[in-house]
């Protein structure tokens, strides 16, 4: 199902170099989470990121997006440009322009959405923030947005506790690409899903990415998820980059023992993506 990979020669949607993170524990000790992380994304590709819970996935990409939870300020040095622009060196204004070209889906729809918002109001959030159109433009927007990811105009007016985990998802894909962005970073999208719904997310995913010419930066541990969306795929160890390459070479012909490792321990790779071409 992976699509072949850009031609290097353009020039990268998302270029990081030289990441390193450390947080600092209350003594004032230093904890790396991440260290001399260098990776490139293409246009149009799909990068994932790949290892177990604590090998510094999630750092990896809320480092790169400058996202992190409110007063959680670890030292950060590299360079992380999208489209060009260094996105350490950008403040206020321009910061918020250029975050309108990447957005995140987070891992947990349970509690990546507001109880005490309506639906509608979710997914036209991001209009509201990024100052896109009146308010009654924004509402029809979120309707038609709901509508691409397969949920009716009745899904507007309630509150996520009516909600399956599905469905929330979905609503978080919606929110998502309220403002048009070209980079999607899908942080472990389906394991808070149950498996019945997994595939019907996938192929959501697979045709939005298609439709809307997306890229994407995937988080995850399922390496049949990786397998069927991936073009290519780093694999993350204690907070470094210890493999990379296509997803076919680095799955189909691991080098490293820890990737090694990992693919051995896996499930077949095969059913998650008989299941998504249903």
């Amino acid at each position: 199902m992976t699509s072949a990979a850009p031609a290097a020669s353009q020039s990268p949607l998302l270029s990081i170099e030289g990441l390193s993170v450390t947080y600092r524990s209350a003594t004032g000790r230093g904890l790396p989470a991440l260290g001399g992380i260098n990776l490139t994304l293409q246009r149009g590709e799909t990068l994932a990121i790949v290892g177990e819970s604590g090998s510094g996935k999630t750092t990896l990409a809320r480092a790169a997006l400058r996202l992190f939870d409110i007063g959680v300020r670890p030292a950060i040095e590299g360079k992380v440009t999208l489209e060009g622009r260094d996105l350490f060196a950008l403040s206020g204004r321009d910061l918020r322009r250029l975050r309108r070209r990447v957005q995140l889906v987070f891992q947990d729809p349970y509690a990546s959405l507001d109880p005490r918002m309506r639906i509608a109001a979710i997914v036209a959030e991001p209009l509201a923030i990024h100052r896109i159109g009146r308010r009654a433009d924004r509402a029809i927007r979120a309707r038609e947005l709901l509508a691409q990811v397969g949920l009716s105009e009745s899904i507007a007016r309630r509150f996520p506790s009516a909600l399956s985990g599905g469905q929330r998802q979905r609503v978080g894909i919606a929110r998502a690409l309220a403002v048009d962005p070209e980079l999607l970073v899908l942080d472990e999208p389906l394991s808070a899903l149950d498996v019945s719904v997994q595939a019907q997310v996938i192929n959501l995913l697979v045709d939005l990415k298609e439709r809307r010419g997306l890229t994407f930066l995937l988080i995850a541990h399922d390496l049949r998820l990786v397998n069927y969306l991936a073009t290519r795929v780093a694999v993350m160890y204690l907070g470094r980059i210890v493999e990379s390459g296509p997803t076919e070479q680095v799955l189909g012909h691991p080098r490293h023992p820890y990737t090694q490792l990992l693919v051995s321990s896996a499930p077949s790779l095969q059913p998650i993506a008989k299941a998504a071409e249903v």
